[in-house]
């Protein structure tokens, strides 16, 4: 038996894999992967060469984000493919 926060990860994933690559479809990876108060505070774009510019609120922000950088990685690449987010510039 699985656990329900393992099977709504698989549904998403499976949904969006199949969904073209839109802002929207990037933007919804990053609150998913993230949560939302770290989404309140970043703005995101996926740039052509795989790049995902972050733009934090403020330090904290952007310094809570590099932090967790390993599993946002990690979690984006489950939701979006492996291959798309090459590089995670993060500014303020």
């Amino acid at each position: 038996m699985l656990p329900a926060k393992q099977c709504a990860d698989f549904a998403i994933s499976s949904l969006l894999k199949d969904q073209p690559l839109s802002e929207g479809k990037v933007r919804f990876a990053w609150t998913t992967s993230v949560g939302s108060a770290l989404a309140r505070a970043t703005s995101v774009r996926l740039r052509p060469d795989g790049t995902l510019t972050v733009r934090a609120i403020n330090e904290h922000w952007r310094l809570e984000t590099i932090r967790c950088e390993p599993t946002i990685r990690k979690r984006l690449g489950q939701l979006l493919g492996t291959t798309v987010v090459k590089v995670i510039d993060v500014t303020r």
